[in-house]
């Protein structure tokens, strides 16, 4: 691990942290996820989304 430009890239950060608006973008995302896989965990996933065997028949 090159914990030396972690180091450097977390410098950086602090010294230009990002914008509000781009704060507010990455937890807009991570909340849509969440509620995707929040939804797919109560109420399973779509039946029409499920991969038909693909092997042929003979």
């Amino acid at each position: 691990m090159n914990y030396l430009g972690w180091l450097l890239r977390a410098k950086r950060w602090a010294q230009n942290p990002p914008s509000e608006g781009r704060v507010k973008l990455v937890f807009g995302v991570v909340a849509v996820c969440l509620l995707i896989v929040a939804y797919e965990w109560v109420f399973g996933w779509p039946e029409w989304l499920v991969v038909d065997n693909l092997k042929t028949k003979p």
